[in-house]
């Protein structure tokens, strides 16, 4: 039983074929990270929420017109990579482009199921093609169970939400780790991904030139799909220590959490983070950040919070920042 639906977004069919194709564009709508080898033959792997990614091979792309490419999910039995189609056809129209969207191969059950993620990932097609961004995406914001890598999937998310217009200017603020610019965090964030993410076999081919939501996603999209490969048994080395493979993927959720924070503070940015989320990387930062580590890490002394404070108050207090709000 098909999926078979059709929106009309305000853009022409070069935007939008980009919008749908382009990690950089999937992640205002549809991705938490998105890797993209956009040519027939060439494979993708989507992050759509944290937990759940999809991943499959293009056959057919015609700029601006039509993209053609097998559906699946990593991990899934019942609808693996390579058993379903997805054909995207876009077609000039009064007022933008008409985007039909059918997905083939797929039960009835699945179709149900897919019926629902399509119609709420079409809508926020719309809404980007309107406003250049979604915003937040409720059904990646605090995913259920929380793991490690679920919650390194779903901070990336903020912190790239943060990240995504934040402008040249933007790079000289000074953030609340007193010896880091907004570009000087970025480089440390750059570290703290390829270290972490080298520990689990990932490999980068970093640019400093990029944008900066884009180095730190198209850093950090195979940081987590190699962490997602190897799983959170035994140990991992890092630097010159062998530590618990749940400890080091732990630590990516804070960095890009407290990360999330500085930078949304420095640039007068929104960080929406969840309350559930926020819970959960407080949890692993006391679990991880030990007083005599603070100092290997970059925290300072913590900063006395009310006990009645939200999560992120606490974590941010936690790491030693004044835990005033972001704007």
């Amino acid at each position: 039983m098909p999926f078979d639906k059709t929106v009309v977004v305000p853009l022409d069919p070069d935007a939008t074929f980009d919008l749908v194709t382009r990690p950089e564009r999937l992640r205002r709508w549809q991705t938490v990270a998105a890797r993209v080898d956009l040519q027939a033959g060439g494979e993708y792997r989507w992050t759509v929420v944290p937990g759940h990614s999809a991943t499959g091979t293009f056959s057919e792309i015609v700029p601006g017109k039509r993209v053609v490419f097998t559906w699946g999910w990593e991990g899934d039995d019942e609808l693996p990579p390579g058993t379903s189609t997805v054909t995207v056809t876009l077609t000039p129209t009064a007022g933008g482009t008409e985007v039909r969207l059918v997905h083939d191969g797929l039960t009835d059950a699945q179709a149900v199921r897919h019926a629902e993620g399509w119609n709420h990932y079409l809508d926020r097609l719309v809404v980007a093609a309107q406003n250049s961004d979604a915003g937040p995406d409720e059904w990646a914001a605090a995913p259920d169970p929380l793991d490690e890598l679920s919650s390194a999937e779903a901070t990336l998310a903020v912190v790239q939400r943060v990240l995504r217009d934040v402008t040249a200017d933007d790079m000289s603020a000074q953030t609340a780790c007193t010896e880091f610019t907004v570009a000087q965090l970025a480089d440390h964030l750059v570290g703290s991904i390829t270290t972490l993410g080298g520990a689990a076999g990932a490999q980068f081919d970093d640019d400093p030139g990029k944008p900066v939501e884009i180095r730190i996603a198209d850093l950090a999209q195979p940081a987590l799909e190699a962490w997602r490969g190897r799983g959170l048994d035994g140990t991992v080395t890092v630097g010159p220590n062998d530590i618990p493979a749940t400890v080091a993927a732990g630590i990516l959720s804070i960095e890009f959490l407290v990360h999330a924070w500085d930078f949304a503070a420095a640039t007068g940015r929104p960080a929406a983070i969840p309350e559930a989320l926020a819970e959960y990387v407080l949890t692993l930062t006391h679990k991880i950040i030990s007083p005599e580590g603070r100092k290997a890490v970059g925290f300072d002394d913590p900063v006395p919070a009310p006990h009645a404070s939200d999560a992120v108050t606490r974590l941010v207090a936690y790491t030693g920042r004044r835990p005033v709000p972001a704007a």
